[in-house]
């Protein structure tokens, strides 16, 4: 939830009972529901919300979405409490998938991507292809080093594990590792993340860079001379335990 001390928009509301206390207990208006995607986790509260208080829902052009939407393409601006957000087309999660970027809120850049970018780690490829979720991933990584990334899932501690499977001796990751380790033992969010520190930890922002490449090949030669290296460092996530 972004909101300016009045009215707030929401980004992926999967349930709508946290969203209405929240409305409740911050004295807030809903101006706007925004959707990156149509998975269920991410859409499950917009008919209740729109219901309940009358906002604008957009979501991606070319995904099913509770009705009635209205649809948002790649380059697209919208107006969301006065600030700029500009449309971007990330396809790889699913076949029509989008992100919301904000180029100044409150001095920073502000990027809701769904679950297409994670901290350090990325979405599953379910519709798209691996060629496609590598460009929207590169395509969010050119986003300005002190880019919040606030990605839709609180999957970092996990995604570091596989991270340091593939590079052991990132030493900006073993620190990374280590303070998302004391914020979650102290019962707070390693969300937003930044882009600076997500180019130096993230393994799937860093399928081009030697030692993950290597460490790809070393783990499956005949995957990744086959498929990529990118394809099979998702692949291993998959099975990653």
């Amino acid at each position: 939830m972004l909101h300016d001390g009045q009215r707030c928009v929401v980004v992926d509301p999967g349930a709508a009972a946290p969203v209405l206390d929240a409305l409740q207990a911050n004295h807030l208006q809903l101006q706007a529901i925004v959707v990156t995607h149509h998975h269920a986790d991410h859409t499950g509260g917009v008919d209740i919300l729109r219901e309940a208080t009358g906002a604008q829902v957009y979501g991606p052009a070319t995904e099913a979405l509770p009705e009635p939407a209205q649809r948002v393409t790649d380059g697209q601006h919208l107006n969301l409490l006065g600030l700029d957000f500009v449309v971007l087309s990330v396809p790889g999660h699913t076949a029509g998938h989008v992100a919301y970027y904000c180029a100044d809120e409150d001095g920073s850049p502000l990027l809701f991507c769904g679950d297409t970018l994670f901290s350090a780690g990325c979405g599953r490829v379910f519709e798209g292809t691996p060629a496609q979720m590598l460009n929207s991933l590169q395509r969010l990584a050119q986003l300005p080093d002190a880019t919040r990334v606030c990605c839709a899932h609180e999957y970092t501690l996990s995604n570091l594990r596989f991270a340091l499977a593939v590079e052991p001796d990132n030493a900006a990751l073993i620190d990374y590792h280590a303070h998302c380790q004391q914020r979650r033992s102290a019962g707070e969010p390693t969300l937003p993340a930044r882009m600076d520190q997500e180019r130096r930890i993230n393994p799937f922002l860093r399928s081009t860079e030697p030692a993950v490449a290597a460490a790809v090949r070393q783990h499956d030669p005949v995957a990744a001379q086959r498929d990529g290296v990118f394809a099979t460092l998702r692949e291993w996530k998959n099975q990653f335990r």
